[in-house]
């Protein structure tokens, strides 16, 4: 490369970073810019996180999208993790032979074995690494090593993020409704996608009956068990379509169930005898919840059990709304675990995004993230903690981060995209004007 293309790249670069952007910006350009630099096909932009022992795939150009948020490795794993614990570069001509090599077969990383990483060093800590790679067998020079060192100062200074994550270490505890300060949570992406709405907690309706018994129940009844059958039969068809038939296997529990006379006579028995909708469905899934547990150990019964009161819980939702278990339209839902009630009963409020906790271990939960469609992410440490009602959020599921009361710059990025047609439609127009948020940019 010529030296004065390769100045005014690197001049370019340097004017590019130095500016206000949103993470998901910097993200995703500072890494097409340093391949330009440095002739590589593939640059990846790791950022240490958790405790300060997690490194974690941000960034990226040259892998699949998938990429991002998934790959993760120690603080001195790997040749990237050992270039942040010593921090110094790691250079390699042939990466996979070296003993040091973590391999990520999913991104077929083998084919770039030219290597070399960077740390991203901050005035008291490690913050990341900068990796890039290529084919052949053509080292990277010493100036090279040099030149990527001098271009992580900027990106340094740039890696807001970083000041989240100290926060998150130091476990500040944030009141409910918190206010309009700024937070970013890092998660696991499970759908990509970016959106923007106010955090609603997902929610059951009651256990108890809250309401009495009318004339209209068996009517209700029977239209929430219509309503339920085309719901689950649409779910089937979109499992088939995504190729996911036999991941969404466990819906056939449900349309056995939804299929099944006897437990619809048994509701409308109980409804015929004057209780509620709610009361009739409740007692349906306690008695099925007898059935399981009166056979020890078994755990087949015991999720059907569980499948049983999900169903009932949507069946009461259709047929008798409980107002205390409403969700608000357009917006992003944060919770423990999803279920078929959700696909059923929240999807209807037409929400922007999935936040999924630590705690979302259940094997279902990825199959039903991507038949819900949405953007999502998993994995969130400290959700709730950070996370209340009410709250704007900006998820952007193509890195994996939840960013609590974001920027109006971001905001401002967001809809851009969405008029390029690269982002799914929001609710910010319904929500910037309800909540103040800071105009803190990157610093």
């Amino acid at each position: 490369m010529r030296r004065e293309v390769r100045l005014d790249r690197v001049l370019d670069f340097v004017s590019f970073v130095a500016k206000p952007m949103p993470l998901s910006v910097l993200l995703d350009e500072a890494p097409k810019r340093i391949a330009a630099i440095v002739q590589a096909e593939i640059v990846s932009l790791y950022l240490l996180e958790g405790d300060g022992d997690a490194l974690v795939l941000r960034g990226n150009v040259g892998f699949p999208v998938g990429a991002r948020g998934t790959v993760r490795m120690s603080v001195g794993e790997g040749l990237t993790g050992t270039a942040v614990a010593t921090r110094r570069p790691v250079a390699v001509v042939k990466a996979p032979g070296d003993q040091r090599w973590r391999a990520f077969p999913f991104i077929d990383e083998d084919r770039y074995p030219v290597f070399l990483a960077v740390p991203i060093l901050g005035h008291d800590r490690v913050l990341g690494a900068i990796v890039v790679q290529r084919s052949g067998d053509k080292p990277y020079r010493p100036s090279d090593v040099r030149l990527l060192v001098a271009l992580t100062a900027p990106i340094a200074s740039a890696i807001r993020h970083a000041e989240v994550l100290r926060e998150l270490r130091d476990k500040k505890l944030r009141r409910t409704g918190g206010g309009t300060r700024k937070v970013t949570l890092p998660g696991v992406p499970s759908v990509p996608g970016r959106s923007l709405g106010a955090v609603a907690a997902l929610r059951r309706p009651a256990t108890s009956p809250h309401r009495k018994a009318t004339g209209e129940d068996p009517k209700l009844l029977r239209g929430a068990w219509s309503a339920a059958e085309k719901a689950l039969s649409a779910l089937v068809a979109r499992a088939g379509k995504l190729g996911l038939s036999r991941e969404a296997a466990f819906l056939s529990t449900y349309e056995l169930m939804i299929g099944d006379l006897r437990l619809r006579q048994r509701a409308s028995e109980l409804v015929a005898e004057g209780h509620g909708v709610a009361q009739a469905l409740g007692l349906v899934a306690r008695e099925g919840v007898r059935a399981a547990n009166g056979i020890v150990g078994d755990p087949f019964l015991q999720e059907r059990a569980r499948d049983m009161e999900d169903l009932c819980d949507a069946l009461v939702m259709l047929a008798s709304p409980d107002a205390r278990a409403e969700l608000p339209t357009k917006a992003v839902l944060i919770g423990d675990r999803l279920t078929v009630f959700d696909l059923v009963v929240s999807a209807r409020t037409h929400p922007v995004g999935v936040v999924l906790s630590e705690r979302a271990s259940d094997p279902r939960t990825p199959v039903l993230l991507r038949l819900l469609g949405l953007p999502s992410i998993t994995q969130v440490e400290g959700l709730f903690q950070w996370a209340s009602p009410g709250d704007v959020a900006l998820l952007d599921a193509d890195h994996g981060f939840l960013v609590i009361n974001p920027s109006r710059a971001e905001m401002a990025t967001l809809r851009a995209e969405r008029k390029k047609g690269k982002a799914l439609p929001d609710a910010s127009e319904t929500t910037e004007a309800e909540v103040e948020v800071d105009s803190g940019e990157m610093e």
